[in-house]
């Protein structure tokens, strides 16, 4: 792969990664600035074949990628790469920054997990009105909870997990066993969610994985179980999970939906026993460091005309 243009989403980020790498580890490449106000004045869109998407609001710049008749490459700053999937099926890779967010999204898997379990919503609101608001809520100990989705994401969530003393269960596409155990097929949930209390969701969003938490899904849930969802939000069919919400039978904590943004009129805003965080799983202190090393490693490699890493396969 011979790449010499790697156009950033901004300047900063781009400087970032060059304070990186030293100059004869990225001599045989250019690394630019494309964004809308720039690329005209300071680009031509023939010289680029590699684009860095932003991490935030790339849905501009994608829609910009047809400008680039060149382009081979996307990099993304996320771990998902739903939005450019078509992408490799056009002849150009893509390649995610898988790692980056692994423990940061983990944090929060176990965060809204525990949050919702101990009731630390309720008491913020407690806290707003000035009411000493005893109750007893469950323990995440003890409970049986399944992770549906066996990545990097879904190893360390599991990670997460195990000093809790919890009965854990793994679900994959397909059956199989691992270094962990054993994995268990969704065709097996049927069997698998009227004796599950906890679903952590963190599987990849495709044709297969699209509304997979349904009415069905839900229906199959024992009362009072809990939907955590640090995947997409087009993995759980919304209005389904406001039908099961509103009665108060099920509980949700939610890092995305679908919508999302989720606008301000929405019925999931209202539904009893739902915590909602708006994606910020990946987003914290550790993003930048992290996404920087694996943006310079993927310079470097480019440079030395090597494979980059984390690319998806069509």
């Amino acid at each position: 792969m011979s790449l010499t243009t790697i156009a950033f989403p901004n300047s900063e980020l781009r400087d970032r990664v060059i304070a990186q790498i030293p100059a004869h580890q990225r001599a045989n490449v250019d690394l630019v600035v494309f964004s809308d106000a720039e690329r005209s004045a300071k680009l031509s869109r023939d010289d680029v074949d590699v684009v860095v998407l932003p991490y935030l609001g790339s849905g501009p710049t994608i829609e910009m990628l047809d400008e680039l008749p060149n382009l081979r490459l996307v990099i993304t700053q996320t771990t998902g790469y739903d939005p450019v999937a078509h992408l490799p099926e056009r002849g150009i890779e893509v390649a995610t920054a898988s790692g980056v967010h692994t423990g940061g999204t983990a944090e929060l898997a176990l965060a809204l997990t525990l949050a919702s379990l101990r009731g630390i919503d309720d008491a913020v609101r407690s806290q707003v009105s000035r009411s000493w608001a005893h109750e007893r809520y469950r323990s995440l100990q003890d409970r049986r909870v399944m992770v549906i989705g066996v990545g990097e994401i879904g190893a360390a969530i599991a990670d997460r997990f195990a000093p809790f003393e919890v009965d854990l269960t793994r679900v994959a596409s397909s059956a199989r066993d691992d270094d962990r155990g054993h994995v268990h097929g969704v065709d097996e949930l049927p069997q698998l969610l009227p004796h599950t209390e906890v679903v952590v969701l963190i599987t990849p969003l495709t044709e297969g994985t699209h509304h997979l938490v349904d009415a069905e899904f839900l229906g199959l849930l024992p009362d009072n179980a809990l939907i955590v969802n640090v995947a997409r939000g087009k993995v759980v069919d919304t209005e389904a999970l406001v039908a099961e919400l509103s009665t108060g039978r099920l509980h949700a904590a939610l890092d995305v939906t679908d919508p999302e943004p989720l606008p301000r009129n929405h019925p999931l805003w209202g539904t009893p026993n739902t915590l909602i965080t708006p994606h910020v799983g990946g987003d914290t202190s550790a993003f930048e460091p992290r996404v920087v090393k694996i943006l310079a490693d993927q310079v470097r490699r480019i440079n030395d005309g090597e494979q980059p890493i984390n690319l998806v396969r069509a």
